[in-house]
């Protein structure tokens, strides 16, 4: 079957560009010799967390317990859970996930920590823990330096916890003006963990891993000297965002979702059958302003998706379009992860040719 029989609205996956843009990962980490955690938050998919550890990657990261949850039933044993943890519904779940995996959980206060350790008390169980550092994105971290060490001796003297890194993610990026810009960014996150490392370990307190990425800046900050590691999640399939920020081209944009035209009125506006629950209301994380619309709509520059009602993508023509009544059209989301997270399985394609269809086991899993 080829991708423009399906129905619509359908999740589409090129498989080659996929592919492309794992391998450039990849090479990147083989070249800096350091090791390549990928963030599965923007695919939530086993086959391409398997497909990742296939091609080098050493675990995964997750933003939540139920991610961590469906990806250790899965067959993934290495896995960073980059998102503090203290409630005892989640702590309780992390104990019974740590006899399945190996996990890593990060922490960005002290109180946490002791809850993590109370919970542990008496068992032979030891948790690894992550010091999460806040480099510029200001949300979760302590600051770089002398914060962490800090912490970091508090947790030296818990004896179910074991500190093995230091990350941070500089989200911030996605509000970057510039290439200069993004590049002064991953400068700074490179440098706020490993010189907070180098601290750690100057009071022996060793750190093995030292953690970087976000799609724009796991280049620049990976080559920052003591760097051990970067965790890249978007730039499996890249998008919208990721165009406008200079980072990626259309062409390396592996996620698309197929629409169809629902209705149109000549000369004013058509309307796809894409609205908010398959393309998100997201136009950019952070102060991301470099997107126009809900999503680019391939090889139509005269279209624009103004405004999305749940069913209902509603696009205004800039002066005329061929496009007609059940013309389908490839629509590239502004955000990957969010539209991801909104379906049940993807369509896998080579070269338009429809070749699997994968299962999102993950999606939805927000606890």
């Amino acid at each position: 079957m080829r991708i423009d029989q399906l129905d619509t609205p359908s999740l589409l996956l090129d498989k080659d560009k996929m592919e492309a843009n794992l391998n450039e990962i990849a090479d990147f980490a083989s070249e800096q010799r350091i090791n390549w955690r990928p963030h599965i938050k923007t695919h939530k998919c086993l086959k391409i967390a398997r497909r990742q550890i296939e091609k080098g990657a050493v675990g995964i990261t997750v933003a939540k317990i139920s991610e961590a949850e469906v990806m250790a039933s899965g067959g993934v044993k290495d896995i960073l859970i980059a998102y503090p943890i203290s409630a005892p519904e989640k702590i309780n779940r992390l104990s019974a996930l740590m006899k399945d995996a190996q996990i890593k959980v990060a922490v960005d206060h002290v109180k946490q920590a002791k809850l993590l350790q109370d919970s542990l008390q008496g068992t032979p169980w030891e948790l690894e823990v992550w010091i999460k550092v806040n480099s510029g994105l200001n949300r979760c971290g302590v600051e770089p330096g002398r914060e962490v060490l800090q912490l970091a001796k508090q947790i030296a003297n818990m004896p179910n916890l074991t500190l093995t890194g230091i990350f941070t993610h500089a989200g911030h990026s996605y509000a970057a003006s510039s290439m200069a810009e993004i590049e002064s960014i991953a400068l700074t996150e490179g440098r706020a963990v490993a010189e907070s490392a180098a601290l750690c370990e100057k009071e022996g307190i060793p750190i093995p891993a030292r953690s970087v990425g976000s799609t724009p800046t796991y280049k620049i900050a990976g080559k920052v000297s003591g760097i051990t590691e970067v965790r890249p999640g978007n730039a499996v399939f890249f998008d919208a965002i990721q165009v406008g920020l200079g980072v990626a081209s259309i062409d390396q944009c592996a996620l698309r979702l197929l629409a169809s035209v629902v209705s149109k009125r000549s000369g004013e506006r058509v309307i796809f059958d894409t609205g908010s629950k398959a393309l998100s209301l997201d136009q950019g994380a952070h102060g991301n302003a470099t997107v126009k619309g809900f999503g680019h709509v391939v090889d139509h520059p005269e279209i624009r998706i103004e405004r999305l009602s749940e069913e209902h993508g509603i696009a205004s023509i800039d002066g005329e379009t061929t496009l007609d009544l059940t013309d389908k059209v490839q629509i590239i989301p502004n955000h990957a992860c969010t539209v991801m997270n909104l379906f049940d399985h993807v369509i896998v394609h080579r070269q338009g040719i429809v070749i699997d269809q994968w299962r999102i086991e993950a999606r939805g899993k927000v606890q």
